[in-house]
């Protein structure tokens, strides 16, 4: 694991991530307290965004929440699948990116709360 001290912290930059998923509403709130009550992700923050995109020629514009999952790498390929298993879309955005630095104590907490349902 790659340590690099910054400001009397410790950061790490090789087992976080960082899950994005736009969908409904009325979904996400369900889809967080799942996420974190299986241990899938630590922390999940929620914000309501406007999306534009085409889907099957037709443009569309949405109100859409974006789901914003702090997990693993050990615990995202379990978030992603249990994100597309309860999803109502046809093809859902679930992309997984890597976090690169942090601050070492929340860092430290995403991989306990996340370690302690393995």
């Amino acid at each position: 694991m790659g340590r690099v001290p910054l400001n009397g912290g410790i950061i790490t930059i090789d087992d976080i991530m960082v899950i994005l998923c736009t969908t409904s509403p009325d979904e996400s709130e369900p889809m967080a307290k799942y996420l974190i009550e299986n241990g899938l992700a630590a922390c999940v923050s929620v914000l309501p965004v406007q999306s534009y995109y085409c889907w099957k020629g037709v443009f569309c514009a949405d109100q859409e929440h974006l789901i914003i999952a702090k997990t693993t790498k050990s615990r995202v390929d379990g978030a992603i699948e249990a994100i597309a298993s309860v999803h109502s879309y046809n093809v859902p955005e679930i992309i997984a990116l890597p976090v690169r630095t942090g601050h070492a104590p929340y860092l430290d907490w995403v991989r306990r709360e996340t370690g302690r349902h393995s």
